[in-house]
């Protein structure tokens, strides 16, 4: 199809046959692709039970295992609800259990990146701020996945060339240009309300400008992967990928 990567899909469950993973990490590599891994939709770095955390413990370092044997590049997770809690007090704990998980992959030496998403809704963790200072105060241990749907639904804005640039250069004054260099990023079109993310939507169904958004990636220069999350996955890849082509 002319497509350059995948998202593994393990958000059910990770697997554990890593001499599988090994050679699904063969095969992307002699056709030029680049993987990534969305974790178990199961992780939750604020419950409040002790086996619920060791659980996401073991869904966000089991996914990146797996992809690390696939030579894959970068591992993305639904970090945490606020649960009525001051989103302060949910970032403390999320950047504490983060560390850890971080000083496990570092003396594993998992060569992908671990990255909290950009999500959808108010009651979710993971706003724009809250997850560039988590990877700022870790010191460029993980790195952010930017998911552009959400941070519109979530927002109500961002839907501009003027917005996007103003996300690109949060993200470099606060990251550097290395974040820019080594971006995950996910769109699609998306359904919202006041409370947020309803439900997905094809890109020419929703009001997403996506050829200011493609503009935006070409001047910055933006680096990394982009993973489409439309109810036609295929389709409206290869219509943004032939749209950047163009510009």
């Amino acid at each position: 199809m002319g497509l350059d990567g995948m998202e593994l899909e393990y958000v059910r469950g990770v697997p554990t046959d890593f001499h599988r993973m090994e050679a699904i990490g063969k095969l992307a590599k002699e056709l030029g692709l680049v993987l990534t891994a969305h974790a178990p939709y199961y992780i939750n770095l604020y419950a409040v039970e002790k086996e619920k955390i060791e659980n996401s413990y073991r869904y966000i370092l089991d996914t990146a295992r797996a992809l690390d044997c696939a030579q894959g590049y970068s591992v993305v997770f639904h970090a945490a609800y606020y649960l009525g809690h001051k989103p302060i007090e949910v970032f403390s704990a999320v950047k504490m259990h983060m560390e850890h998980i971080a000083s496990i992959a570092e003396k594993e030496a998992l060569k992908v990146w671990i990255r909290p998403e950009l999500m959808g809704k108010g009651s979710q963790f993971g706003t724009l701020e809250e997850i560039v200072r988590l990877s700022k105060e870790l010191g460029g241990a993980i790195l952010p996945c930017v998911d552009f749907a959400h941070l519109h639904a979530r927002t109500g804005k961002y839907n501009t060339y003027e917005e996007f640039e103003k996300v690109f250069d949060y993200i470099g004054e606060q990251l550097g240009e290395k974040a820019l260099k080594n971006m995950h990023i996910h769109f699609s079109g998306i359904l919202y309300s006041d409370k947020g993310e309803q439900k997905h939507l094809l890109l020419r169904e929703s009001d997403f400008r996506y050829r200011e958004f493609i503009k935006a990636l070409k001047d910055y220069e933006i680096c990394g992967a982009i993973v489409c999350e439309s109810p036609n996955v295929e389709g409206d890849t290869l219509w943004m990928k032939r749209i950047y082509q163009s510009m």
